[in-house]
């Protein structure tokens, strides 16, 4: 470990993250506002088979996690699955992948506290500007926690995440008496097809693995720390998010795919009373948890895009100026008139794209065994979760070659800086210098 001037290496120890801390960051950035209004979401497009869905990503979460955890252990750096790509394919690559990931995280941040302005409106009246409200806040205050560092906004996740993880149970175990299975008929209401609909919606709700390979080189030992982090955050992340989804449809029923705050209609039938202010700030610090994470993962990877030559490093170079960026470019992303839905499939099939090219960088990068044969079935997933997403995943083929051209024209600028100015036509050149350089004349 590299000791910081002035600092012992204890203090340096305690800026890096424990393995408490890393799960802390992976349950808040997967699970995050997916467990709000998901299971509703899921349920609309699929009615109970929907369960299906959430068992299938539960399950194809495991290997993706896993895969991400091996390349972070083996190759620790702030460029996450950018650096990944790099490693396995090149510089182009690795640019299209880092392009992908940090212009959706803006993009997406209005979208996912816009659920938790839902149910904040709910609480407060006001519509659309207490929703903006919310937005501002969350951003706010996710803002200045990374701008002091991982040191702060992980032991604050750590926290959040034991409350939340607490409430959610608190909340399934209250609804489950109200459970009915005659709430799974007709189980296939809109047809298998519909199964599919409903995955590529809940792919929002298992985005973010990807989000924490950033910080791997956070961790006080990357190579242990990193996959013991995440096989916690797997469980957790899993249990969560059946039991949730399980509990919904066999309490709401029919009533779950048209309800705009699940949690909070969960709640209600479990409690009783008015329970909805409860349910608003659970919304408001699942999407703290959640941003937090990513906002993190994002500020790390610009300043690695910079380094490596894929953004400017005028802007992009230090970890705070990234931050800015992601900051401002949300804000301008929620002044975009686009549809809460659209948004959502637009960011997924950002992420769904950078998951098909980290677990194909990681098909080369592994050694065989466990974790490559993980990887192919990581790979063979998220490739069909992409065509389910549809056109919106083409957003992701334009940032790609975005990230390409700008590869290409930086290439170029640079060689027409480097060579050297031709002698003009009839000009003298002028002879060179052969007195010893350190002749005094």
């Amino acid at each position: 470990m590299v000791q910081i001037k002035g600092q012992s290496s204890r203090t340096v120890e305690r800026m890096k993250l424990s393995v408490a801390q890393g799960t802390a960051l992976s349950v808040g950035a997967v699970l995050g506002t997916g467990v709000i209004s998901m299971p509703a979401l899921a349920a609309a497009q699929a009615g109970p088979a929907s369960l299906v869905a959430w068992l299938a990503l539960i399950v194809l979460s495991a290997p993706l996690a896993w895969t991400f955890a091996a390349l972070g252990a083996r190759h620790p750096d702030a460029g996450g699955v950018s650096t990944y790509a790099r490693l396995a394919f090149g510089p182009s690559a690795a640019a299209a992948v880092g392009w992908c990931f940090y212009f959706a995280v803006p993009l997406g941040t209005p979208a996912a506290v816009a659920f938790a302005g839902g149910y904040v409106a709910g609480v407060l009246g006001g519509g659309h500007t207490t929703e903006l409200g919310t937005f501002l806040v969350v951003v706010g205050v996710v803002y200045a926690m990374n701008w002091f560092g991982l040191r702060i906004s992980g032991r604050v996740q750590l926290v959040l995440t034991g409350i939340l993880a607490a409430l959610l149970l608190s909340t399934v175990v209250a609804a489950l008496p109200q459970a009915r299975l005659a709430n799974l008929t007709p189980f296939t209401p809109h047809g298998w097809a519909g199964v599919g609909a409903a995955a590529a919606v809940l792919v929002w709700g298992f985005a973010g693995w990807e989000a924490v390979a950033s910080l791997s080189p956070d961790y006080r030992d990357p190579r242990r720390d990193v996959p013991r982090a995440t096989a916690v955050a797997v469980v957790v992340v899993g249990g969560l998010y059946l039991a949730v989804a399980v509990t919904s449809v066999l309490v709401l029923g029919p009533a779950l795919g048209t309800s705009t705050a699940p949690l909070a209609d969960l709640l209600a039938v479990g409690v009783g009373g008015p329970v909805r202010s409860l349910t608003a700030v659970v919304a408001v610090l699942l999407t703290v948890g959640a941003v937090n994470a990513y906002l993190a993962g994002a500020s790390r990877l610009g300043t690695a895009l910079a380094r490596d030559g894929a953004l400017p490093a005028r802007v992009f170079g230090t970890r705070r100026r990234s931050l800015t960026f992601v900051l401002v470019a949300g804000l301008g992303s929620a002044l975009l008139p686009i549809a809460l839905h659209t948004s959502m499939l637009l960011v997924t099939g950002c992420f769904t794209l950078v998951y098909v090219l980290g677990t194909a960088a990681a098909l080369r990068l592994l050694p065989r065994g466990a974790s490559r044969a993980g990887a192919a079935v990581a790979f063979v997933a998220v490739v069909v979760l992409l065509v389910l997403t549809g056109p919106p995943a083409l957003l992701s083929l334009v940032v790609a070659a975005g990230a390409i051209a700008y590869r290409a024209w930086r290439a170029s600028r640079s060689a027409k800086i480097a060579r050297p100015s031709p002698i003009s036509a009839g000009s003298v050149a002028p002879k060179p210098n052969t007195k010893p350089a350190c002749e005094v004349v």
